[in-house]
């Protein structure tokens, strides 16, 4: 069984302590789970940046989990897979009309582009390895900004808020952009999103009902897709790196989703959900379980099932598109999670699952080292070089620390 050395775990602490006192990054938490259970959970800072009276961040406070939402999407997905509801080539258009006629654009940053009609279905599978074809927007409202279609306030208000959706990102086109035939390639986008809005039909639950049954009640995490009260006072606020480096408190420097739980009536499976790190880690581990054929209470899902999340599902072009946009060599997507077909020297190893969020948290699982990990901190615009500089050094460190037992996983 994977466990921490004691020399490494001070190192981990000292780095950490020294890294909440110099304040060069936001409030932060960084968990780790061997098949067992927490092996370690440390950070620090304050829930609002520079703000002693906010209160410290802990291994329960809560984060916008932005992107890291996308993972949870395709575990409801795939639950009605197994459930026998809908299967891997289910055409998209059964469950959402717009989806009968999608087109190809030869421009993906602008609406005034020549296009040509999709001659492929769009199928189930598609979108839970974003070979879809549904892309991102490149035109904003600046280069740090989210899409339209997620910080949109007036489609909550709408009759039909899954259909309003699906009309922002068409916008000015005849149909539904693709950037290409689907199957054929990666481009992160819209996936998650209608990977949601299929559950949603296909179960007649919304997704914060379905994946309370199915995935968050079993497991006993409080993760939702509404901000409500309770999760709201152990909120980390987001933070805001200006342009001079300086970090500043979070006075909507940038659109972002509608937060009030009155209001939001559409879930958004690419970026809508809150949770605390210590819920996520806790799904992280259950998935370590299941992968490593360990006896598991009430599993959320299915061996096999779970073994297809560590299974290359790209094409070799999709794989080298994937790779290219991550800056990551040897990247591949299976059914929920971006793959690692190689090791990092000094941190992960080939055969991880990784993603991570806009917001700066991320998380990966790495059967080979038996370990599961997550990273909590809220700073935008998006890749903050602090933070990614500390999350590598604090990786590095991790596996310096790791002892792994004789027991296979």
């Amino acid at each position: 069984m994977t466990t921490l050395s004691p020399s490494g775990e001070r190192a981990l602490n000292n780095f950490i302590k020294e890294t909440v006192e110099a304040k060069k990054i936001p409030g932060f938490v960084f968990g780790v789970s061997n098949v067992d259970g927490e092996i370690f959970f440390q950070g620090g800072g304050t829930n609002i940046v520079n703000d002693p009276a906010s209160g410290e961040v802990n291994p329960d406070s809560v984060f916008w989990l932005c992107s890291q939402t996308k993972m949870i999407a395709a575990l409801a997905a795939l639950k009605l897979v197994e459930q026998g509801k809908i299967s891997f080539d289910t055409p998209l258009s059964d469950y959402l009309p717009e989806f009968r006629n999608p087109i190809i654009v030869d421009d993906t940053s602008t609406q005034k582009t020549t296009f040509r009609p999709a001659e492929t279905v769009l199928t189930l599978k598609h979108v839970l390895n974003f070979s879809s074809g549904l892309f991102y927007p490149v035109v904003r409202e600046g280069p740090n900004s989210l899409p339209d279609a997620y910080t949109s306030k007036e489609i909550h208000g709408t009759q039909d808020p899954i259909s309003s959706f699906l009309r922002v990102i068409t916008g000015d086109l005849p149909a539904l952009p693709l950037k290409f035939e689907p199957g054929t390639d990666f481009v992160y986008g819209f996936s998650s999103d209608v990977l949601g809005f299929i559950v949603e039909k296909v179960s007649g639950k919304t997704l914060e009902e379905f994946c309370k049954e199915h995935i968050f009640g079993p497991l006993g995490m409080e993760s939702s897709f509404y901000l409500t009260p309770a999760l709201k006072r152990r909120l980390v606020a987001l933070t805001f790196r200006g342009e001079d480096g300086g970090l500043n408190p979070w006075a909507n420097q940038l659109k972002i989703i509608e937060q009030d739980p009155e209001k939001v009536s559409v879930h958004m499976g690419g970026v809508g959900l809150y949770s605390s790190m210590r819920d996520y880690l806790k799904l992280l581990r259950h998935i370590l379980q299941i992968n490593a054929g360990r006896p598991v209470v009430n599993p959320i899902l299915k061996e096999e099932t779970v073994h297809q999340i560590f299974e290359p599902a790209l094409t070799e072009k999709g794989a080298k598109s994937l790779s290219e946009f991550i800056t990551l060599p040897g990247t591949q997507w299976g059914t929920a999670l971006a793959i690692c077909t190689q090791d990092w020297p000094q941190h992960r190893r080939k055969g991880s699952v990784f993603w991570g969020g806009w917001a700066g948290t991320t998380h990966f699982i790495d059967p080979t080292s038996g370990i599961a990990v997550v990273f909590g901190v809220q700073v935008v615009p998006y890749g903050d070089a602090e933070v990614v500089q500390f999350s590598s050094k604090l990786e590095a460190l991790l596996y310096s620390a790791l002892n792994t037992g004789s027991e296979g996983l």
